[in-house]
């Protein structure tokens, strides 16, 4: 990794953090962007840096077009390019659908599955000059199991797997793979935001057979190995990380 630029969205806290200290610890250059709170952005740059790399942190609404194209400006002004483009932020109004409406859905599939589509087109032809690349989104198992109050969350992280699998097919032959990683329950200050959270996880934390979650930095463990030459024959998958969790009755 070393001398290559990472650009991850929404790598102020949690599995987007994790994975760029990850990267920084094989030397790589990385971008760490937030939008509402810039304390655990800087946190994270100061992990990065002392994990070995670089670090620039940069404010952009990864919802909106314009931003996007702006977080990858800025990495290329200030790095060179962009080797690595992981599509990590998410949000989402935890409730039943039928209760959604439009502009929680625009909300949520914008920063879930629309940044990572803008993302890719932003750093493909950077990618495809130096015939290599990496590009992983980070999914849920939401995108596969009906979860209480998740169902425009989980239509968003189903978009990604689906979007990811197509720019794969388009850019293996350049050089770049295109993977998902879908975590199972990660203990991150999201879940915070899911009524009576506590109750699912205990249950969740019962039926996974190695008895526990996986971790941010487990996940960022397998975004490593994507990123790496060793995984140049993975191309449009989604890794599930789980911790067997999905494999139960």
């Amino acid at each position: 990794m070393k001398g290559k630029t990472a650009v991850i969205t929404g790598s102020g806290r949690g599995i987007g953090s994790a994975i760029a200290v990850a990267l920084a610890g094989q030397g790589a250059n990385v971008v760490v962007n937030y939008f509402r709170n810039r304390a655990p952005a800087e946190q994270t740059a100061a992990a990065v840096e002392e994990a070995g790399g670089r670090a620039l942190v940069v404010k952009a609404h990864v919802g909106r077009k314009e931003m996007v194209e702006h977080l990858v400006q800025e990495a290329m002004d200030h790095f060179g390019g962009v080797d690595i483009f992981i599509g990590n932020a998410a949000s989402g109004v935890p409730r039943p659908l039928l209760e959604q409406d439009d502009r929680e859905w625009d909300w949520t599939v914008d920063i879930n599955a629309r940044s990572i589509f803008h993302g890719v087109k932003a750093v493909a032809p950077y990618m495809k000059e130096k015939g290599w690349g990496r590009i992983i989104g980070i999914s849920s198992m939401g995108s596969r199991r009906a979860l209480p109050n998740y169902g425009v969350v989980g239509v968003s992280k189903a978009a990604i797997e689906t979007l990811i699998r197509y720019f794969a097919v388009e850019l293996a032959p350049c050089g770049i793979t295109c993977n998902v990683i879908s975590p199972g329950i990660v203990l991150t200050d999201a879940l915070a935001h899911f009524p009576d959270w506590q109750a699912h996880i205990a249950a969740a934390r019962e039926r996974t057979p190695i008895g526990r979650f996986v971790t941010p930095e487990e996940i960022a463990a397998v975004a490593l190995f994507l990123c790496s030459e060793a995984a140049a024959g993975i191309v449009g998958q989604t890794i599930i990380v789980d911790g067997g969790y999905e494999i139960m009755p």
